[in-house]
């Protein structure tokens, strides 16, 4: 079970018991428990922070696909420290140099690790300073073995006096023996030199700082060789919590936690910190490394061809690259295991392709035999369609004419309807209008016989004489007028302005409800187009109802020879400019 489903699988549980402690007696009365549950949720957070296998994984094949950006990064910093000219430094300075870039290269590329090595121990042997020339001799016969230069790198060593070394030059001697009997048993695995290896660590764990790094790691080295896996487990969880992955440590640390779980038969766990560990070293350029070796392994043994292949071969260019022989050797052994099963599965994967190609082929036929049938029942289908189109054509040019017809029928029918209207209302005005004035005549007529009688003829010739009954009765008219029609068209003025631009639209005084240029416009609305008849009613020249109308129709916003036809659908339709 993978470490991702044994969270997934804890999540319900912790769920069912925080819903039965929320649901007990003793949680609603006592406080502690508001505490416990504090403290348990605390405690079963960090199930859920830390990242999956998968995830980690990913971020492995993210940091493979852009390898040659960290290795290009990494030749970039080398580079840009040697534009520091050796000419311009005292020996010191370049000794000191020197030493700097032997350990950019260390893990990255040996031979030019080796170059700088063997200029520092130039440069010691001129300066005659021993403890230069010994650290210099450690760091080329550490170089040696793990380029697979075993004889001279032993050659090396033994010439070296341990006697004479410097106290701070020991933990590079012991360190130095113990790395080369472990890249000379990488092959050979000899129970002779696994007991080196062991000697040689404990000699190292004697003259360092045991509150170093170093010292803790080679502890814990000595733990797992012992098999005392829970104690190096627990140390190195701990170290692993404050390393950040960017250190060179943090890579040793995931590997060794890796071997650890590969020992207590843990496979998800092993191979999570194997991908931390070959990821941190890919991040940082590391050429010389495990981790991806032992992923390789696993991922054949699981059935993963693929993701084993591809994490061997980037093993075998990064030994190739940095040239370690060891590393090479080992992966040559490993890369002709799952290089064969890869090409077995390519084979495989080549014989299926054979019969899917067979399979396509024969289903092309068939399809090739369908596509001809659909392209004819196809040609079938458009002269149809084409026959349809053609008869949809003469259907909507049909419809097109019945909607025109309807349209100007409800237009008939809507002016019909407003006609009657207003001969209704007209009808009933008229009446009433000469209802009013047959009673005005009746009391003009008493009043002058009246006047008769009483022989006051100065004042019948007077009244005979004065025009101020017809002014008051033609104002009553067209008071009248102006009722009877803003009653039937209530948004006449309104309507009339729009037809109107903006700076010539009409204004009515206070107390007016239409003016001359209106009642012209009114009389239209009504029918009266005829410029003799709507002189005769508002008893005008006929010079000036044509200036009226001429002078509208320069005001308007819409066609001079539509303004009057807009004019007269007031009221029917919308106007729209």
């Amino acid at each position: 079970m993978t470490e991702a489903k044994v969270n997934r699988n804890r999540k319900p549980f912790i769920l069912v018991l925080l819903y039965y402690i929320c649901k007990s007696h003793l949680f609603l009365i006592s406080l502690k428990n508001y505490l416990f549950l504090f403290l348990f949720v605390l405690l079963v957070s960090p199930v859920y922070a830390s990242d999956s296998t998968d995830t980690i994984l990913d971020k492995l094949n993210d940091a493979m696909k852009n390898k040659q950006r960290y290795v290009q990064l990494k030749e970039e910093r080398i580079l840009n420290f040697k534009k520091i000219k050796s000419s311009d430094l005292s020996k010191e300075q370049e000794y000191n140099f020197n030493k700097t870039l032997y350990k950019e290269y260390q893990k990255f590329n040996s031979d030019s690790a080796i170059l700088y090595v063997k200029k520092n121990l130039k440069i010691a042997n001129e300066l005659h300073k021993k403890d230069w020339t010994d650290l210099a001799q450690l760091q080329l016969a550490n170089l040696y073995s793990s380029s697979g230069k075993y004889r001279e790198s032993e050659a090396i060593l033994k010439s070296i006096n341990k006697k004479g070394l410097a106290k701070s030059l020991l933990p590079n001697y012991y360190f130095t023996y113990r790395e080369f009997f472990e890249h000379y048993n990488a092959n050979s695995n000899s129970k002779i030199f696994i007991e080196q290896i062991g000697k040689y660590r404990d000699s190292l764990l004697a003259v360092i700082n045991p509150n170093s790094l170093d010292y803790k790691i080679n502890k814990i080295q000595k733990n797992i060789y012992n098999r005392n896996f829970d104690i190096a487990e627990k140390e190195l969880l701990s170290l692993l919590k404050k390393t950040k992955d960017n250190n060179p440590q943090y890579a040793l640390i995931t590997y060794l936690l890796g071997s650890i779980y590969g020992s207590t038969h843990k496979p998800e766990l092993r191979k999570k910190y194997y991908a931390l560990s070959a990821t941190s070293d890919i991040k940082q350029a590391i050429k010389d490394n495990a981790s991806i070796q032992e992923l390789a392994l696993i991922f054949y043994k699981t059935g993963d061809v693929d993701m084993a292949y591809k994490l061997t071969q980037s093993a075998i260019e990064d030994a190739l690259f940095c040239n370690v022989q060891f590393r090479t050797l080992l992966m040559s052994e490993v890369y002709s295991i799952i290089n064969t099963a890869y090409l077995e599965r390519e084979a495989r994967r080549k014989d299926e392709l054979k019969v899917y190609l067979l399979c396509i082929s024969l289903l092309s036929v068939f399809l090739i035999l369908g596509v001809i049938y659909v392209y004819k029942q196809m040609k079938k289908v458009s002269r149809i369609r084409g026959e349809l189109y053609i008869t949809s054509e003469k259907l909507a040019e049909l419809n097109k004419d019945i909607t025109e017809t309807n349209n100007q029928l409800q237009e008939r029918n809507a002016q019909l309807s407003e006609s009657n209207h207003i001969k209704e209302e007209y009808i009933a005005h008229f009446f009433n209008l000469c209802s009013a004035y047959i009673n005005k005549l009746e009391n003009y007529r008493i009043i002058l016989n009246k006047k008769a009688t009483a022989k006051q003829f100065d004042e019948i010739y007077r009244m005979l004489k004065s025009t101020t009954l017809v002014d008051n009765e033609l104002e009553e008219l067209y008071k009248n007028f102006d009722i009877i029609f803003l009653n039937l068209y209530p948004t006449f003025v309104k309507d009339f302005n729009a037809l109107l631009i903006k700076e010539e639209q009409i204004v009515l005084k206070q107390g007016e409800l239409l003016n001359t240029e209106l009642r012209i416009f009114a009389l239209i609305r009504l029918g009266i187009t005829d410029s003799i008849k709507i002189a005769a009613f508002l008893r005008y020249s006929l010079s000036t109802i044509y200036n009226y109308r001429t002078r509208a129709r320069n005001k308007a916003v819409v066609s001079r020879n539509d303004f009057e036809e807009m004019v007269m659908k007031i009221g029917l339709i919308s106007i729209k400019i």
